[in-house]
Parts: C-alpha cells; structure tokens; sequence
C-alpha cells in the first residue's frame, strides 16, 4: 500500500527533471536504461524515484518490481493486477530493505522511500514498470550515501578550546583561532564567518577524517569587541552544515573621563554635587575619586550608567578649609588592565573665614619665661581670601604697637620685650577677611616673678598694749613657694622677729601674731619674701600704732527728700575721730512706746554719716527714736540719739503749723543777734592783739568738736508719703551710756587706706594728732588760747621718720595717754 510523503514529492520532482532528455520527454520506446544520481544522508531517508505513468490514458500500470544491482530477485514490489489502484500490494524483502522501504504514488514521478540509510544501502537500484497495455519500462538509480562531519572544535592560540567566549585580549594584540572538523564523506568544506561575513582562513590540515582551518587578524582593534566568529562545515545540502560561534572579548581602555562641574568658587561646610562621566571602557570603568593623589574619603558617591561603556558618579561632599588648594581628581579606570586610567581635575577655590592658631615663639620654653625676659607670639593664619587685619588681645583688652611701652606688633607677629609681670595672662589674635573674623584660641603667659606684696599700700593696725593681732603677710609670686622674714622697725633701729612668733607658712601667705608689751613695741612690721626667682625688693610694711574706739557722731540734721516715687526722710551727722581705724557708720529705729526695733541701716556713703528711711517702713507707728552710732575694729561709740520722732498726719498739725509761724521768726531774730555778736568780739580780739598774727589753725588740726546736740523740742519736717502729708517731730541728745549691744573688741585689718608714697625711712601715713589724740586738742587750744598739746600747728604737717623724730613720737603717744590736760606744762 502506496504512503503519501509530501516532503519527497518535492526532491523526486527535482529528480524526474534529471530524466529528461533533451526533447524534455522519458524516453519509454527505447530499451536502454535511464540511471538517476540520488544522494542521501545516513542515517536519513533516500527517495529513488520511478515513473509509472503510462503513456496512454487507456492504459494503466500492472505492477512495479525493485532490484538491487544486477540481482534478478526483486527487493520490493507494487502489484495493482486484478485490484484498485489504491489497494495495491506492497512487498518488502526482509533481507535486503525489510520495512524500511515503502512505495509512494502521490508523487510524480513515484518514489520509492527508504529510511535510515546505511551505508550498506549506497548503490544501483534498477525500477521495472509493467502496464496494462504498454510495453515495459526500466529505471536506474545510483544511490549516494553522504556521512557528515561528526564534530567541529575551536582552540586559542594555546591550544585552549573555546567553549563560548574567547579572550580578553587587548588592543593592538594579534587574535587567531582554529576550527577542527573531524569526520564526513566526501571530506567537508570548512569555511570562518565574521559576524555572519565570510573570511579567508587558511587551510593547515587536510586528511580523509581531519579538517583544520586557522583563522588569523594580525591586530586587534576597538572594533573587535564583541565580534561573533562562526566556523562551518558542510559535505551536502541535504542538511544543514556543522558549525559553531564565538564571543571575542577584548579589553578596552576609557576613551574620555570629564569632570561635568567645576565650580569656580566653594563655600566651605556647603554641600556641593559634583559630577564625573567616563565612556568606552570594557569591562565597566570604575572611577575614583582623589584629593591630593589619595582617595577621597568623606564624601558620598553615586554612580549610574546607561550602558557596559558609560559610567556617571556623583561625589557629594562639604569642602572643609583644608581643601582649598587642592586637586580634586576624577580617575575613570579599566580595573581589569593596569594603568588603563583617564583623569580629569579642577583646584578647589574654598573661601572660609580666617582659621587661627596662636603659639608662643617656637625658641622659647613656656615654663622657663620670667620677668626681664623677651617673648614673642606668632599667629598663624590659613584664610582665603587673604586676612587684612590681626588684632592682638591680652585679658580681653586690645594691644596697640606702643614701642615705650616695648610692645611691637609685625605681619603675624606680637613681641613684648623685657616683660613684667602684668604682662602675664591670656593672648589671642583675632584675624578678618571678606568672609568674617576669627579669634585663635588662648594661650596663657606665665611669667614667673619675685614677691611682690598683695596690697601695695601700708596696712595700718590698731592695737592696745598686751594685745595680740593677727598680721598676715601675703604676697604674689610665680612660683608661690615662697620663704618669709619678718623685720619690726623702731627708732632707726631694724630687728628680725622671733620666729615663735610667727604662726605660719602656707604658700604665699605668712601669719605673724603681734603682741606690743610697751611703747617701744609700736612702729613698723616689715615682711620679705624670696622664691626661686629672687627676693622680694620692697617689703610689705604694716604700721602698728595706738587704737581706740571712734568717736560719736554730732550735729545730727534731719530733711526729706524722694528717691524716685518714694518719701525719704534723711538724716545726716558729722562724724567724729575714727580712733586710728577704718569706721562705718550705723542707724535704728525703735518705737517708743515698744521698744521695738525697726530699722537697722548703715550710712549710704562710707565717708560721712548719711542716713536715708523710707517713711513707708516706719508705718503705722508715728513715735520713734533713733540711735546714731560709729563703729571699727575696736569697738562701738557713744549713741547719739534722735528723740520724739513723729510722724503725724498733715490735717491734724494744720493749726501747730500757723502757730510756729512766730517761733520761726523769733529764732531768726536770735541767730541774727548771735552773729553781731560773735563779729563784735572778733573785732575786739584782734585790736588786742595788734600786729601780731592770728593764730594759725592748720586744716589738718580741726578734729570733729563733740558738743551736746541741739535742742529741737517741737522742732517739725514736713514729709509725704503717699497720698498723705506726715510732720517729723524729733529731739537731738547726747547719750553716754546707750543700752545697746557692745561690739567685741576685734582687730582686723583695715582695708582701703589712703595710699601713702614710700620713703626710703618708715613712717606714719596719717597724722599724729588724729591718730593718737583720744581727746579734741584742738579744741582744748582754743579753748585755753595760750598754749597747745600739738606741736605741729606752728607749721605744715608731713610724714614723721621713726629714725628722725622718735623722741618726738614718744612725747606724743604719752601726752594723749593722759585723760585730760590740767595744764599746758
């Protein structure tokens, strides 16, 4: 039975064309046999073709037999006697082609179909045809059987064999490859391909089973990347041919790297982006971002790319003052070639303020500098744009170049020639540009020193015999190991105090317990220090003389007065003789009718005894007294006391007030005949005396007169207080024995004394008659106007030397030890 192969319809068709002869018919009258060229692949179906078309429409085809060579015996037949045409026998020898052959009708001319051809089947096949009515007819055909190449391989030009991809190699190296093509009948033809193009190989080896083809480009090119390279093989065009591709892969250097944004200008501490594009390296070009030929490490980097040979990063970064000046490089690198790199750059303008840094000359030694020395500081400034002022600070103050005061200022430098110790401290430089300013941090000067006393002026100390004071000696020294000596002074005559006297070292203090046993005791104590770097030059000097208490106050006066929205009622006194020692001066209130304590205030200035009370506090009482005092290290004065303090209210005193309108003119009528009087007897003492002099009072002399306190019963000051009008009522007297509190009896030094010059002698800085008068000796001459206790109302005062006028100093210290003078003796 007949199978239908439509695809070998289309090859006997090819196939029946071979038949024609020139005329274009087959040739069916002649007896001689037609032989037919057929090629086929092993392993795969051969079609021998045979026409079976009779000749005539009215003639038909019998049978169709199949032989093998010159084998009389058929291998095949197809047999339609007595049967339609499409129930045709079909018999296969099972020794020769078995049932790999079968006969098909559908094509023209048929075919006789064998499958899986061996190579056993190659050879002559004849074809007879018998028909109904025509004579019979033969074919020949000579079967081909074709073997393909079984295996085709690619090596380097190691040896290597190449599976997909070959390389990298780079450019400029010479590339080849080799094709072996093993196997095929008749030997296959081996061809390259270039990116599907064929080239020119050259054939090395040729032999019935081995084909090589070597394939050489003498430099390789850019270009060659990724260049396909296909070997081919082919023995027929039964098939397709054998062959194989290649990936070549070669290594490419950048061709561009360029930095997108240069600013001209940075600000340091701003953000910038700044961005880098790299083309045409392969593999994948990584870019490096460099500052100075090191990597740039703080900054942030973002990279992208929209292919293997474009790569873009970003550098993001603050550019800090140290950047200025420097290169700032984008390197786009090959990674997988050495030194295959492209840069592009740009020097980084960062504009910032001054950044300062101050240090002591670099020859000098910090802890070695001392007073006499010469020192230098320099400023050392980085800024752009350029600093065009430094200005110098010591303690916060400015420093001005002052060459007398030896202070020379130079570009960045601050020279302070033979240095004290005033000179210490700390130091800046302060530096503007366009940008701003900035000061450098403090360096701190230490200039180490002698001793130098504290307090520069001459402590004054009162002390009563066989009392003991504290004197502390304290100094300034650099270094503060410091080593005391006490001296007291006397009548020219200059001792070491005894060293159980002292109380102590710590440091640069000294503590020496005093104790003067008689006269002879009272002068000046002197303290020396010495240190490492040298002995103190001028002593410390404390002038122990005679203390008593002060002296009470007197002519006490009351008025008002306001302090922004506030009634104040004021009262003033004058201070007495502050018994050798600094005084302060004190106020209370009591109520009268209590007892009550309701104000306690001190003087409002420490040199006169000024009071002011806010009407306000003393409220609702309306009856008081106040207690005046002075006070210092030795004790409290007599209390002056102001009595009958009233306020009232002003509607209540509106009648006393009219009535005081007489008393007021009467007591200027008296004042006025005082002073007639008193310019009377004036007159007369001096017609007495003549051509002599008056006498002459020095300034100096006039010691506060403590006289009784006016009488000031129903004397009245008006005062207001808010919405209403208060009269003050008071009375002035002297109190001798106030039943207040007494201070204790304390020294302590004094604290801000009038600054006395030293003399190369020891002195006393105040004078002798108010420090050592306990009683009014001025007021004792006037009184007796024939002779005086002081010996100094003859001329000007000044300073008494303890060498020079000891015998003076003594008849002085013992004429006021008297209570009273009795006599002028």
């Amino acid at each position: 039975m007949a199978r239908p192969r439509t695809a070998f319809g289309i090859l006997v068709l090819g196939l029946v064309t071979a038949l024609l002869d020139a005329s274009g018919n087959w040739d069916r009258d002649d007896d001689s046999v037609t032989t037919i060229d057929v090629s086929a692949v092993l392993g795969r179906t051969a079609s021998l073709p045979c026409d079976i078309e009779p000749s005539t429409r009215d003639d038909r085809v019998y049978m169709v037999l199949w032989f093998r060579e010159t084998s009389v015996k058929s291998i095949y037949s197809f047999d339609v006697r007595g049967r339609a045409y499409n129930k045709a026998l079909n018999w296969s020898d099972n020794n020769a082609i078995g049932p790999r052959a079968y006969f098909t009708t559908l094509t023209k001319p048929a075919v006789l179909a064998l499958d899986a051809v061996q190579l056993n089947d190659e050879g002559i096949y004849r074809c007879r045809v018998d028909f109904k009515n025509s004579p019979t007819r033969n074919f020949q055909v000579n079967l081909t059987v074709i073997v393909p190449p079984h295996q085709l391989l690619i090596y380097n030009s190691s040896g290597a064999q190449v599976k997909a991809v070959i390389g990298p190699y780079e450019v400029g190296m010479q590339f080849s490859l080799i094709c072996e093509v093993r196997g095929g009948k008749p030997i296959p033809v081996v061809s390259w391909y270039m990116n599907e193009k064929e080239v020119a190989g050259r054939i090395d080896e040729t032999s019935n089973t081995i084909v090589v083809n070597r394939l050489i480009v003498p430099q390789l090119k850019r270009e060659h990347l990724n260049t396909t390279y296909k070997c081919r093989a082919s023995n027929t065009n039964l098939m397709s041919p054998l062959e194989k591709t290649v990936l070549l892969d070669v290594h490419l250097k950048p061709m561009s790297v360029k930095i997108l944004t240069k600013p001209p200008i940075m600000e340091a501490e701003k953000d910038y982006s700044i961005a880098c594009e790299t083309k045409g390296s392969h593999p994948k070009a990584k870019i490096t971002w460099l500052k100075a030929n090191t990597p740039f490490m703080s900054a942030r980097v973002m990279e992208d790319g929209d292919d293997s040979t474009l790569v873009l990063s970003t550098l993001m970064f603050s550019p800090l003052p140290e950047d200025h000046g420097e290169i700032l490089k984008c390197r786009g690198e090959n990674p997988a070639l050495s030194g295959a790199f492209l840069e592009d750059s740009f020097h980084m303008n960062v504009v910032f303020p001054p950044k300062v840094q101050l240090e002591l000359g670099s020859t000098l030694k910090a802890e070695n500098i001392k007073e006499g020395d010469d020192v230098y500081f320099e400023c050392k400034v980085r800024a752009n744009p350029e600093h065009h002022k430094i200005t110098w600070r010591h303690n916060g103050g400015v420093l001005m170049q002052n060459y007398s005061a030896r202070i020379i200022t130079s570009t960045q430098s601050l020279v302070l020639q033979r240095i004290e110790r005033e000179n210490a401290g700390n130091y800046t430089c302060l530096v503007s540009n366009d940008r701003g300013e900035t000061t450098s941090p403090t360096v701190a000067l230490r200039v180490q020193f002698a001793p130098i006393c504290k307090r520069k002026e001459v402590t004054i100390i009162g002390a009563s015999l066989e009392e003991s004071v504290r004197v502390r000696c304290e100094v300034e020294a650099d270094p503060a190991e410091v080593d005391f000596v006490w001296e007291f002074n006397n009548s020219g005559e200059n001792f070491d105090v005894a060293l159980a006297k002292f109380d102590g070292n710590n440091g640069t203090l000294s503590d020496l317990v005093y104790t003067p046993k008689s006269e002879r005791d009272y002068g000046a104590l002197t303290c020396w220090g010495r240190n490492p770097i040298g002995k103190q030059a001028a002593p410390c000097v404390y002038q122990i003389i005679p203390a008593i208490k002060p002296s009470p106050l007197s002519n006490c006066t009351t008025k008002s007065s306001l302090n922004q929205t506030t009634e104040m009622l004021e009262i003033e006194c004058m201070p007495g003789y502050d018994g050798g020692l600094r005084q302060e001066f004190r106020l209370e209130a009591y109520e009268v009718t209590t007892g009550k304590l309701r104000l306690n205030i001190t003087s409002v200035t420490s040199e006169m005894a000024v009071f002011r009370i806010p009407v306000g506090e003393l409220l609702p009482a309306t009856l008081f007294y106040l207690a005046v005092y002075a006070i210092n290290a030795k004790g409290r004065s007599e209390v002056s006391v102001l009595e009958d303090i009233i306020l009232g209210d002003s509607d209540k005193h509106t009648e006393s007030s009219v009535s005081m309108v007489p008393l007021i003119l009467l007591l200027v009528g008296c004042l006025m005949a005082l002073g007639i009087t008193i310019v009377s007897v004036m007159l007369m003492m001096y017609r007495r005396r003549g051509t002599t002099s008056p006498v002459h009072i020095e300034p100096y002399m006039k010691q506060p007169i403590i006289t009784p306190p006016d009488s000031r019963n129903n004397s009245m000051l008006d005062v207001t207080h808010g919405e209403h009008t208060y009269f003050v009522e008071y009375t002035l007297k002297q109190v001798a024995d106030y039943t207040l509190n007494n201070q204790p009896d304390i020294i302590q030094s004094p604290q801000d004394q009038e600054k006395i010059k030293r003399e190369p002698q020891l002195f006393l800085p105040v004078r002798p008659d108010t420090l050592f008068a306990p009683y009014d000796i001025h007021k004792q001459g006037l009184q007796t106007n024939r002779c005086s206790l002081n010996p100094f109302s003859a001329k000007s005062w000044e300073p008494i030397s303890f060498k020079t006028d000891r015998n003076l100093m003594k008849e002085i210290i013992i004429a006021n030890s008297i209570p009273g003078p009795e006599s002028c003796v």
